[in-house]
């Protein structure tokens, strides 16, 4: 259990929660969030320093909106790492969609000056503008209220086509967006590494419930290449819920948060 030493609004409904403990962490790792009586999620770890680590949350679920009441000084139950971590490669472009953007921070952190593209329904749903003001980083929002209006796909073409200079895309964000960026990666004939999401359980490859195809994400991911989501069948198709069914991944993401 891990005191919460401060909490940090991000955007409309989404916070990020700070702890200031020491954890041995690689970007794109995640830990296991634990609310006595609620539930548990896993939480990308969306910024680390040497004496404190944060999570970044979005109240859209049960869990997600008990976690978002909870203020400095409450305890949470904390678990991890788990998972695999993104490649370190410089010449970077990063692009994150929504709170996808907590699961590419501590890589944006770790890299030295990449492009970042950072994408959301809207300016009041935009997070880490602050914390990126001073970065080479474009905004777009698909109403156009901040940056330029439209997805982040629209902007990583345009800076492929005319940044030849970068060697690999890292991203996460809705699946179909990450769909977008691998096929617009693939035409470019760019190195692609994405961090996926499914329902977790354990953390740890116990449970099976967020396999997809014969890959555990779990312990085989978040993070896969391009080559390695090329043979996953079920990427864009199928997720499966708490109860372990499986499902079209647009009832997945209408009941699972």
């Amino acid at each position: 259990m891990m005191e919460i030493g401060r909490v940090v609004q991000e955007a409309r409904g989404i916070k990020s929660f700070f702890f200031k403990n020491y954890i041995n962490c690689k970007p794109g790792q995640f830990v296991m969030v634990w609310l006595p009586g609620v539930d548990e999620k896993p939480m990308a770890v969306s910024y680390w320093k040497k004496n404190e680590f944060a999570f970044t949350s979005s109240a859209i679920g049960n869990f997600t909106k008990a976690l978002n009441m909870l203020k400095k000084g409450d305890k949470v139950g904390i678990r991890g790492p788990y998972g695999n971590s993104f490649s370190l490669k410089q010449n970077a472009c990063v692009v994150g969609g929504g709170v996808g953007m907590a699961s590419v921070s501590a890589l944006i952190d770790a890299l030295k000056n990449p492009v970042v593209i950072n994408g959301a329904r809207s300016k009041e749903h935009l997070i880490y503008r602050k914390r990126y003001k001073n970065k080479n980083m474009i905004v777009t929002t698909d109403d156009g209220s901040y940056g330029r209006k439209g997805f982040t796909t629209a902007a990583l073409d345009e800076v492929l086509l005319k940044n030849k200079t970068i060697r690999i895309v890292y991203v996460c964000g809705p699946e179909i967006m990450i769909k977008n960026v691998l096929e617009i990666c693939n035409k470019h004939r760019i190195e692609c590494e994405a961090s996926l999401e499914r329902y977790m359980s354990c953390g740890f490859g116990i449970c099976g419930k967020c396999m997809i195809n014969d890959r555990i994400l779990c312990i085989d991911g978040p993070i896969f290449n391009s080559r390695q989501i090329s043979k996953l069948s079920e990427f864009g198709k199928f997720a499966r819920l708490k109860s372990g069914k499986k499902v079209t991944i647009k009832e997945y993401h209408s009941v699972n948060a």
